[in-house]
């Protein structure tokens, strides 16, 4: 950038703080956004800042394996020019390194902007000022490095010591705790908080020559107290159980067969087999989504939610990362698909409203669509209602994992799972695995459970964003149960 251009930039934010009064980062990013708009012509501009301190830990086998503590500041400029998106992400909050993101920014935009068939729009959203703060009983970041530790430790002397034949424990923790900034060109401004307590825990067993797996996942935006509610011995105690009893377990008779899903398998079924598909960037992608909005996918008893409103849920939030309010989504109503999940992008392009579904990993990477919490709503059935009636079936409780693809087929594989033989919950049954095409699934569900669980993870979608997914026991009656011949 010129020597005038600089002293015109800086001269401009000079000017405005004196007007404006803010404080001295949120000065800073606003005045970036004008700049972008005055100077180089876009028709909108949008920055983040975040002012982050992370933690980072790995046990495995008892040895600690990677321990570190770091704070993340950055600031990310999204400029929309001549229809075209440009970005930019800068680790200061220098002057001039922000000027000279903000031109680069632009003249992405501007280049990208002559290959554009049609100009990118966005659709309108309500102007916000606002600061939203948390207040854990125990932040993360006040508890040192060596309690983190020590409760690691303890769900890794507990998996360890349960049996014998537990041959690998690993602990992963991460917490994240700070403050995201956020500023548009029409003049919202928004300052929120963030505190993340997430761990994954896995263990492997092994006997005369059979392999197992048993892993959980502990997730919290509340504080680190969610090591209070669920102590990690307790944690430690599930995960061992869980390897040693598929041990001795049959493997599944592979064919259909009419299943109970818990609702950490519903929740992953949801998120996998449906949610993606729901995403409104990959639905316009190819997916199966676009041209069944108002048609009927699946059976009467199939509602499904995106919310990121539930107090306390890992994957809720007040605002995405375009300043748009978060909300409860409906996407499915009694089998009919109702609607996706959107960015502001996305919105004016199916003509809808957006949803608070934008989300950026931080501050070096663009916001993209990404669920919250994603579930199926419950009816009216216990569990035994749901089991009662299967003379021979399978109740998979707990999923090892899962992938779906955009043309509706997808595989959920099962770490815990037992036989049902004349109505009642038998012998474990490992390596079990469910798959199939998901509209055709879910017309096959033809009772619902009226309990509800949530699960936290996390979501890989070129970025990781924290999830919640769920919902409560179903029952479907036919699905590809992978197994044995």
């Amino acid at each position: 950038m010129k020597q005038n251009d600089f002293i015109l930039f800086h001269s401009l934010l000079i000017s405005q703080f004196a007007v404006e009064g803010r404080g001295p980062l949120e000065g800073i990013l606003a005045n970036i956004n004008g700049v972008a708009v005055q100077k180089f012509g876009a028709e909108y501009a949008e920055t983040r800042a975040q002012k982050l301190y992370k933690t980072m830990l790995t046990l495995k086998e008892g040895r600690v394996e990677a321990a570190k503590q770091g704070i993340e500041n950055g600031v990310a400029l999204r400029v929309l020019v001549n229809g075209a998106w440009g970005f930019a992400s800068v680790g200061s909050l220098n002057t001039e390194t922000l000027t000279s993101a903000v031109s680069d920014a632009c003249k992405m935009a501007k280049s990208a902007s002559s290959r554009l068939k049609k100009p990118i729009k966005l659709a309108e959203t309500k102007t916000v000022e606002d600061r939203v703060q948390v207040k854990p009983k125990k932040n993360p970041a006040k508890i040192p490095m060596e309690d983190k530790i020590k409760t690691a430790s303890l769900m890794n002397q507990t998996i360890l010591g349960y049996d014998k034949r537990i041959k690998s424990c690993t602990i992963d923790y991460l917490d994240l705790t700070g403050t995201n900034y956020f500023t548009n060109s029409e003049s919202t401004r928004i300052e929120q908080d963030k505190l993340y307590v997430w761990s994954r825990i896995t263990a492997t067993a092994v006997s005369n020559g059979v392999f197992t797996f048993s892993r959980e996942e502990i997730g919290s935006t509340a504080g680190y107290e969610v090591f209070d509610a669920t102590p990690p011995e307790m944690i430690g105690e599930k995960v061992a159980k869980r390897a040693i009893e598929q041990l001795d377990a049959e493997q599944p008779k592979g064919g259909k067969s009419p299943v109970v899903l818990g609702p950490n398998v519903v929740g992953v079924f949801v998120h996998e087999a449906f949610g993606h598909l729901a995403e409104a960037d990959l639905a316009l992608s190819g997916g199966v989504l676009p041209n069944r909005l108002g048609k009927k996918i699946g059976s009467d008893l199939v509602t499904f939610y995106d919310d990121g409103t539930i107090d306390g849920a890992f994957g809720s939030f007040k605002y995405d990362d375009e300043g748009v309010p978060t909300q409860k989504t409906l996407l499915i109503k009694d089998g009919v698909v109702t609607g996706l999940m959107h960015n502001r992008e996305t919105a004016q392009k199916f003509n809808a409203a957006p949803t608070g579904n934008a989300r950026a990993e931080n501050f070096r990477v663009e916001p993209i669509i990404r669920m919250r919490n994603t579930f199926m709503a419950p009816k009216n059935y216990s569990l035994e209602e749901l089991v009662e009636d299967i003379r021979s079936g399978y109740y998979f409780q707990s999923f090892r994992g899962g992938q779906a693809n955009l043309d509706g087929t997808f595989q959920v594989g099962i770490q815990e799972a037992y036989k049902i033989d004349d109505g009642e919950i038998g012998e474990p049954v490992r390596n079990a695995s469910i798959s199939g095409n998901t509209l055709e699934t879910l017309f096959k569900i033809d009772a619902v459970g009226k309990d509800f669980e949530l699960w936290p993870g996390r979501c890989g979608k070129g970025q990781t964003a924290f999830i919640c997914d769920g919902g409560p026991h179903i029952r479907v009656k036919e699905v590809i149960v992978g197994g044995s011949a």
